[in-house]
């Protein structure tokens, strides 16, 4: 199993196990973690890594947010 599919997979289970139980907070859609998921599947785990920490970094109270697609 490569290590893509790994952050992938940790990705999902975040999606399935973890965020039900949280009140939603993402400014962006498509969802932070469903942005980072296409990021790593459209560009592996360099640069998909690097343009999900920089959406992550952006979704804060003081950012209007909106639709930010994997470009």
């Amino acid at each position: 199993m490569g290590v893509r599919k790994m952050g992938i997979g940790a990705i999902i289970f975040y999606q399935l196990c973890v965020s039900p139980f949280l009140p939603p907070s993402c400014r962006f859609y498509p969802t932070c973690s469903d942005y980072c998921r296409k990021a790593l599947e459209k560009y592996g785990l360099l640069k998909g890594s690097w343009l999900g920490i920089n959406r992550l970094i952006r979704c804060h109270p003081f950012n209007p947010g909106g639709y930010d697609p994997v470009k």
